[in-house]
């Protein structure tokens, strides 16, 4: 009787500790966009280079839209 309790427990605390890592697993997969990209990014992904913002170039529409172009 005793062991079953153990082995209810070894469970219980194994599912718990599982749904923790499924919880940081997902987290770390948030993907970042870079503060500028390249020319050949921005259209590559569906954008056209608007070159009439000051100070530098924007990327409009797209995966990077408004982001800057270097």
């Amino acid at each position: 009787m005793r062991i079953r309790r153990i082995l209810a427990a070894v469970f219980a605390t194994a599912a718990l500790a599982g749904l923790g890592l499924t919880g940081t697993a997902t987290a770390a997969t948030v993907t970042v966009t870079p503060a500028s990209v390249t020319p050949g990014e921005c259209t590559d992904n569906g954008g056209t280079i608007d070159r009439s913002t000051t100070p530098l170039p924007t990327c409009r529409g797209g995966m990077y839209d408004k982001q800057t172009v270097d």
